[in-house]
Parts: C-alpha cells; structure tokens; sequence
C-alpha cells in the first residue's frame, strides 16, 4: 500500500515531506472547470475529492490525498492567474480588501472519498501601489503564477497583507494537521 498525492503542487509536496510523510505525487488531471459553482468553500472540497477520486480510481488499495484551494475576493472566485498580466490584475483587484482563501483535503480508497475536510483563512490585503505590483511580480514571475490568490507565503507574498487569520497550513494550501490525525485514525501514518 502506497499514500499517493493526487497533486503537482510543489508546496504540498513539501508540506508532506517536512513533515516526514512518505508519498508518491501523482497528477490528478481532472476538468477543474466542470466542478467550481458559485460557492467558493464547497468547490474547494469538491475538487480535493474529485482530485482523490479519479487517482484512486486507477490505484486499487492505495489511499490517495487530493487537496486544493479556491480564492475569493468581494464574493468573485479567482483562478491562477493565465499571464503577468493577469496577476497584475489580480493584485489591483485584491489591494485593500479581504481574501478568503478556502482549502481542503480529502483522502479516497478504491474510488471512492473516505473522508474531506475544508478550512478558511482569512488575509486582509494592503493597498498595493502599482510600483509595488510591478516590482512584486518582477521578483515573483512565474513562480506566483502556479499560485491562486497570486502568492506564495513562504516568499514575498507576505509583503501583500496588513493582517492574516487562519492556519499556517491552510494558507499554504492543505489542512495539513487534520490531514495528518486522518491518516493516523486510518493506520496509515503510526499513531
């Protein structure tokens, strides 16, 4: 039995690694389109299913993680950004205002979810100047750009907030602790 991530995010990669969980990554390769609705929080945790699920599908008695994070901002999800140009819109949009970052977890077997789990964070962004913006994604591109919400916190994203609320984990991408306590109750990980 292997624990396959069902990701190409190097940030949960790295999560899992720091925290001495041995994993395989795995693309999930779903249609992330079809399954975002209007409600931020709940598409998050559909496609960390959806992401779990179709890896498992192919992995019979492997547990699978799939994760995922959605921003939102006044009520408008937000997808990675497509170009610097885009980030750059992004950024004006978010300056000044609330980001809630929702992401979630979920561990399937066999084709099938076992269990899911989501969590909110929420990161009130500065007012960012244009030359901030500017010079941020000069040092940031492309990195930033395989990042929703247009930053990486354990980077010079943390130059764009005044005050932050929320797990550490949650806002690098996965509910890692809960994650974590999951796998145990399962026998996956020794308790």
């Amino acid at each position: 039995m292997a624990l396959i991530l069902a990701s190409a995010s190097a940030i949960r990669r790295q999560m899992l690694d720091q925290a001495g969980v041995e994993h395989v990554a795995v693309a999930a390769n779903i249609d992330e389109a079809a399954l975002k609705g209007a409600d931020a929080e709940q598409a998050a945790l559909d496609l960390a299913e959806a992401k779990a699920v179709a890896v498992s599908a192919r992995r019979p008695g492997d547990w699978v993680i799939g994760s995922d994070s959605i921003v939102s901002v006044d009520g408008r999800a937000f997808d990675k950004p497509r170009s610097r140009g885009e980030a750059a819109e992004h950024l004006r949009l978010f300056s000044g205002k609330a980001m809630r970052l929702t992401s979630a977890v979920a561990l399937a077997r066999d084709g099938a979810v076992d269990w899911g789990h989501r969590e909110t964070a929420e990161l009130c962004v500065r007012p960012l100047s244009d030359a901030f913006i500017a010079s941020y994604l000069e040092a940031e591109w492309p990195e930033v750009g395989h990042c929703v919400g247009v930053f990486r916190m354990e980077g010079r994203g943390v130059q764009l907030f005044e005050r932050v609320g929320g797990s550490h984990f949650t806002i690098l991408g996965m509910p890692l602790l809960l994650l974590l306590a999951a796998l145990r109750a399962r026998g996956v990980l020794t308790s």
